[in-house]
């Protein structure tokens, strides 16, 4: 048979046209699919910005908060409980809702957003043990300032939220994570020190401070290094905390004796710290104590409790590769216990006794307990005192007044009882 006829006899067999169409819808099918995974693929590239912020982002947790305010009309929440202490001293429960993961549609901008939160089920961060989550914005158009805006705004609402308030955070890992609520500022004037003291270091730290050009002209390292020495409960931590409620800074908790501590961390740890705080290591001369006082037999016990190293140590504070617009506090009991290279000029630019409670300083801790009394009343407390102890420090002082709260004459009467 002729090839001709051959292919004329399947035209008119129907069997043959039924397959030749199904095949032909099946091909338009998958050609018009694939030409809509194009397209879209298209659109999503030139027309949609994205935005992805994993948990572990510092501006996690302000984003959280703005999207709660920006998803009033959300039906799928995910709780978050907090305990908030009044000036009554009544503690409040509160609750803040935010979103849940899964989609959630926002109008900004005069745009819809979508909003994705996703966790992860198999993955965990391992220095809080919480599921891995990530937050994924996705807006129309090519302008990256909608997502500029909205980070800007989530970081101004985060700010107004801790405003009169002290940030604490603690190392965690390679990072800095805020160690309970924010404080309420601690005023300045409520640590009372030998008079002029208070002054001499607020002063140098505002003059460090606002001098970063001073120091950059003269290539001297743009950081300062403080150490508060002097017994215990005279008041070292508590003007710390009281200074970065004055110079609106936050407090990085850094333990030496740690003993995941080693001297990578450390170095990474102080380079990283968070912008506008005060890296506080209290009783240095647990972690390390001076080489001249350590026996022969023993030079092991030089190397501290952990991974951390002395030289470590130095090195992070005033070596190579230590970081810049760092302001660190060192506090000690025993300040003959420290090794002369730790606290030598670079390492620590100030040394300031704080030693207990002078004549000056009761009667001014006496003044402010007691404020409707006669100055008289404070001197008379002081004398009384100092006759009976020969050293007073400021937190048995304040537990003395704490004991007699209402009753002045009686804080007088019953001071040779104070212990």
């Amino acid at each position: 048979m002729p090839l001709y006829d051959f292919l004329d006899s399947l035209k008119d067999n129907p069997y043959f046209g039924a397959g030749f169409g199904l095949v032909g819808i099946g091909t338009a099918m998958a050609v018009a699919r694939k030409g809509a995974q194009v397209g879209m693929i298209f659109f999503r590239r030139n027309y949609m910005i994205t935005l992805e912020v994993p948990c572990r982002d510092k501006s996690y947790h302000w984003l959280l908060s703005w999207i709660t305010k920006h998803s009033k009309h959300t039906q799928h929440l995910s709780v978050e409980t907090s305990y908030l202490a009044h000036e009554s001293g009544r503690v409040h429960t509160q609750f803040d809702f935010h979103p849940s993961p899964g989609n959630h549609i926002i109008w900004y901008g005069r745009k819809w957003i979508r909003v994705e939160r996703t966790r992860e089920k198999q993955m965990v961060d391992l220095h809080t043990g919480t599921p891995w989550e990530t937050v994924t914005f996705t807006a129309l158009g090519r302008n990256r300032q909608i997502f500029f805006n909205i980070l800007q705004e989530a970081r101004e609402l985060a700010l107004k939220q801790e405003e009169g308030r002290t940030v604490m955070y603690t190392a965690m890992g390679g990072d800095w994570r805020p160690f309970g609520f924010p404080r309420r500022r601690r005023p300045l004037s409520s640590v009372v020190l030998e008079g002029g003291l208070a002054e001499r270091i607020v002063d140098d730290v505002k003059e460090f401070i606002g001098n970063p050009k001073w120091y950059t002209e003269r290539g001297i390292p743009y950081r300062r290094g403080y150490l508060l020495y002097g017994p215990p409960g005279c008041g070292k931590s508590s003007f710390i905390t009281a200074l970065a409620g004055e110079l609106g800074y936050s407090i990085c908790l850094m333990s030496l004796s740690d003993q995941s501590l080693s001297d990578d961390r450390l170095n990474h740890l102080l380079s990283v710290a968070p912008q506008q705080s005060i890296i506080l290591l209290e009783d240095v001369d647990a972690a390390f104590v001076s080489r001249d006082l350590l026996h022969a037999e023993n030079p092991v016990a030089y190397q501290g409790m952990g991974r951390l190293t002395f030289s470590g140590l130095l090195n992070a504070l005033d070596g190579v590769a230590s970081s810049e617009a760092r302001i660190v506090f060192m506090t000690t009991n025993f300040i003959d216990r420290l090794d002369p290279a730790l606290i030598r000029p670079g390492r620590v630019d100030l040394k300031q006794y704080i030693g207990n409670c002078t004549h000056w300083q009761l009667t001014q801790m006496f003044w402010r307990f007691y404020p409707d009394e006669p100055a008289s009343e404070g001197e008379r407390f002081a004398e009384r005192a100092l006759a009976a102890h020969s050293e007073i420090s400021a937190a048995l002082v304040q537990g003395h007044f704490l004991l007699h709260k209402r009753d002045p004459a009686g804080s007088i009467d019953n001071v040779a009882q104070m212990k």
